[in-house]
């Protein structure tokens, strides 16, 4: 189905905003039900000079921009964060080593309007280039995609990787503990992994997910490392229960792992780094995990094939999902997974067979007026208790807001 340019299935546009032209968002979304009544969405940017943007969602038809930020200086991005009551966290990554700064800064945003900082967690060093990516729900640890400046990699590529943070006083943030694929740090009496002879992105941490259901357990995209689970119940000594490397044959990137507890499975999601499908295929994986110490790859979602989608511009394949973060303004579903694959837009599918998910929606945006790739470019998704899905462009397009019809 077409409407008004855009391709659809059971998904309709609700509202549009471009953030004043700043439209290039991240992999950072989170919703604050704010103290005067108002829903919030704050919004991270992919790269320099805006650091964040908060947007009034109440009524997800009329979305507008309450504040928008800048970043200290334009090597740096903050493509991340998240959100727990009225504390907003935001990873900063600079685009060498030894640059500042780097780490994560802490906002207190009682006042949506006025993002008042309050405390900043130094992850520089002559290796570092800070922090990618960040998980924080439970309001007491972070855990982190990030550099450290007591950390040099045996190669620069494999500068990231898990690190836990206590900010019970956010004031105060303190490590508790760490863990990187073995061979990957300078002086590892482990042999460095092989490397992909084809697509190296690098072993390094992602997404770094931690459930409070499962709050011993880490799920962790480990780039061309794999699917990693690690065992957290010592904080300060995690341990590798089991790693699912499927690169080679595939094309590596392993981006966000998403369990499923009650049908005991873990979504896998790869992210597509090359224009216009150059690194294909990357996929969105049903992994069986009853026994943790042995994933078993059951199927990969259908979805077009490169030759639909790869040539109209910009990145076609996998990227990020909605990851059930469990809070009181988001959904929490076991069924339907939503998935964003930038010029292939958002995407449901439903998982209640794993041997044989099925697509039941999606929504592709017309190309944003100026974009550089032709089309749009959606890079990351969530959705609200509402059903309402909130889809973002990772280049000018800015924030979408939508009805899921099923």
């Amino acid at each position: 189905m077409t409407q008004n340019g855009a391709l659809s299935k059971n998904m309709r546009l609700l509202g549009h905003n471009d953030l004043g032209g700043f439209g290039n968002c991240g992999e950072g979304m989170a919703i604050q039900l704010a103290r005067d009544g108002r829903r919030v969405i704050w919004l991270g940017h992919e790269s320099a000079p805006k650091n964040f943007t908060a947007v009034d969602v109440t009524d997800p038809g009329k979305p507008s921009v309450i504040v928008q930020t800048d970043l200290p200086h334009g090597e740096m991005r903050s493509n991340n964060l998240d959100l727990v009551g009225d504390l907003l966290v935001v990873p900063y990554q600079t685009a060498r080593p030894g640059m500042q700064p780097a780490g994560v800064e802490f906002f207190d945003v009682a006042d949506p309007g006025k993002p008042r900082s309050i405390a900043f967690f130094d992850a520089s060093g002559p290796h570092s280039r800070g922090v990618h990516h960040l998980w924080f729900v439970d309001g007491s640890y972070l855990h982190l995609a990030s550099g450290a400046p007591d950390f040099k990699p045996r190669n620069p590529k494999d500068d990231q990787f898990y690190r836990i943070i206590d900010v019970r006083q956010p004031t105060r943030p303190t490590e508790v503990g760490r863990w990187w694929l073995p061979g990957t740090r300078d002086g590892d009496p482990d042999s460095p992994p092989a490397r992909h002879p084809k697509f190296d992105a690098g072993f390094r941490a992602h997404n770094t997910n931690v459930y409070p259901r499962r709050p011993d357990r880490a799920w962790i995209g480990y780039i061309d490392g794999g699917a990693i689970v690690l065992d957290i119940s010592d904080m300060a000594r995690p341990r590798m229960l089991s790693r699912w490397d499927y690169h080679p044959p595939y094309p590596g990137f392993t981006h966000t792992l998403l369990p499923l507890f009650d049908p005991q499975l873990v979504i896998v999601s790869d992210e597509a780094t090359a224009e216009a499908g150059k690194d294909w295929p990357k996929l969105v994986w049903v992994v069986d995990i009853r026994d943790e110490t042995n994933p078993v790859p059951l199927s990969t979602f259908p979805i077009p094939a490169v030759a639909e989608f790869g040539g109209r511009g910009g990145r076609y394949g996998a990227h990020n999902l909605h990851e059930n973060r469990p809070v009181a303004s988001n959904l929490v579903t076991e069924k339907l997974v939503f998935g964003t694959y930038f010029n292939g837009g958002v995407r449901v599918h439903d998982v209640s067979n794993p041997f044989r998910p099925e697509e039941v929606a999606y929504y592709v945006p017309e190309a944003p007026r100026g974009s550089r790739a032709g089309a749009v470019q959606i890079n990351d998704v969530l959705v609200d208790e509402r059903r309402i899905v909130y889809a973002v462009d990772r280049l000018i397009g800015g924030l979408y807001t939508l009805e899921l019809q099923v």
